[in-house]
């Protein structure tokens, strides 16, 4: 059987956080059929591990993943997102529950994925919305699209369905501490670019809540 050992790009592949079926043709010098027999072969004994169809990371590269591995690969399972709404919120102490999902808007259709590094979900928004977000460097060279933590609150609330909108916001235990004027003003223009008769109702409520 076609083994590890015989890989000739070994270092290549595993020094890359995520490597894609087409870089695998070259690294591997095949194709076709052939390809895809060997992608198997490597996913079977658990040298690379299928982040989605087609894109692929290895094992090795996720024992010693850097910080931000994982954040990255949201960006990347998926494009374009950014990461917002309660990975975000839960980040930077907005809501009290912690978060297993890293999850993303995108300008795409909404998509969830699993796989062995984690769980990615993403939530569309309209093109005019998708932005709000910065690039977050690590020192490993990971650069990460984040939303602030004032358009992780917006895309939660334009995206989530209320019924009661103040009885519902106050249920949801907000630390409305952490935020200051700049972030309620950056929280206003996207209400204001939104357009939304909800949003503006709930601009006033969350203006309430951190004036």
């Amino acid at each position: 059987m076609w083994g590890i050992s015989e890989i000739k790009n070994k270092d290549l592949i595993e020094n890359k956080p995520y490597i894609t079926r087409s870089e695998l043709a070259i690294l591997l010098d095949k194709s076709s059929k052939n390809l895809d027999k060997k992608i198997l072969s490597l996913i079977k004994s658990r040298y690379l591990l299928p982040l989605k169809k087609g894109l692929y990371t290895t094992t090795i590269y996720k024992i010693k993943s850097p910080p931000g591995f994982e954040e990255y690969l949201a960006n990347i399972i998926y494009y374009p997102s950014y990461l917002s709404l309660e990975y975000v919120l839960s980040k930077e102490g907005v809501i009290p529950e912690s978060v297993y999902v890293y999850t993303s808007i995108t300008s795409k259709t909404t998509r969830f994925f699993e796989n062995e590094v984690g769980k990615f979900s993403y939530r569309k928004i309209s093109g005019k919305l998708f932005d709000g977000f910065t690039l977050k460097d690590f020192e490993s060279g990971l650069k990460i699209k984040i939303a602030s933590k004032s358009k992780a609150l917006f895309d939660f609330f334009y995206l989530k369905p209320f019924k009661n909108i103040e009885l519902e916001i106050d249920d949801l235990r907000i630390n409305w501490n952490v935020f200051d004027l700049s972030d309620l003003n950056e929280f206003y223009f996207w209400v204001d670019v939104s357009q939304s008769p909800k949003m503006e109702k709930i601009k006033k409520i969350v203006r309430d809540k951190i004036l």
